[in-house]
């Protein structure tokens, strides 16, 4: 059976993401076919997806490689975070379903429980999921989109860091729910801004501590 490129697609950025395929590194059809186990077709047009997500370059004599983005662009990246996300629970105010709600709701649920217990790693898969389906409930495909790739360019040069509070964290993903469902969307809107800049406020404490994986922090 064949093995579709988006799933090949997935495994690629996220082998990315947590550095297995380290930044500059080339990324030869051949092997990645041979590692996911998929024939050379999917990996090809794999690669094609993830240069246009920016996690992909193709260079001179060497063809695909990990991009290595400037410390510039990783800065940019928080910014336009900072932008969007209020945008995408503004418009989730409008246009969420109840599908959504009751996703929303139940991650809420689980998060607030994990918070107080200690979830570490569940925690974050839980809030990965929580704003993968906000961004879902926006009713726009282009911004699910663009949402999506942020975080996962983010998480990759920035890497993810634990909230200093996750019981105060998911009572922001509570309250930023609430506010979508009744379909506020100005209070969706600041609540969200609100917690795009404390999330951001930690990268950028995050990078000070490490380098970032970005081309200016190879020695």
């Amino acid at each position: 059976m064949r093995v579709p490129a988006h799933a090949v697609c997935t495994a690629i950025r996220d082998d990315i993401v947590a550095g297995v395929h380290e930044r500059g590194t080339r990324l030869t059809e051949e092997v990645l076919a041979r590692r996911y186990g998929v024939s050379r077709v999917p990996v090809r047009e794999a690669l094609r997806t993830l240069e246009a997500e920016g996690f992909v370059v193709t260079r001179r004599h060497a063809g695909a490689c990990v991009a290595e983005p400037t410390e510039q662009e990783a800065a940019d990246l928080l910014e336009m975070r900072l932008l969007l996300e209020p945008l995408g629970a503004a418009r989730a105010a409008q246009r969420r379903t109840e599908a959504h709600l009751k996703v929303l709701r139940g991650l809420v649920r689980l998060g607030q429980e994990r918070a107080v217990s200690g979830g570490g790693e569940e925690l974050r898969s839980l809030a990965a999921w929580f704003h993968e389906t906000l961004a879902q409930a926006c009713g726009s495909a282009a911004l699910s989109t663009v949402l999506a790739q942020l975080r996962h360019k983010i998480a990759w040069m920035y890497g993810v860091p634990d909230p200093a509070d996750p019981v105060e964290a998911w009572a922001e993903h509570g309250a930023i729910t609430d506010a979508v469902a009744r379909g506020d969307t100005g209070r969706a809107r600041a609540l969200a801004a609100l917690h795009a800049e404390r999330v951001t406020a930690a990268h950028r404490v995050r990078a000070l501590k490490r380098p970032l994986n970005t081309s200016a922090g190879r020695n």
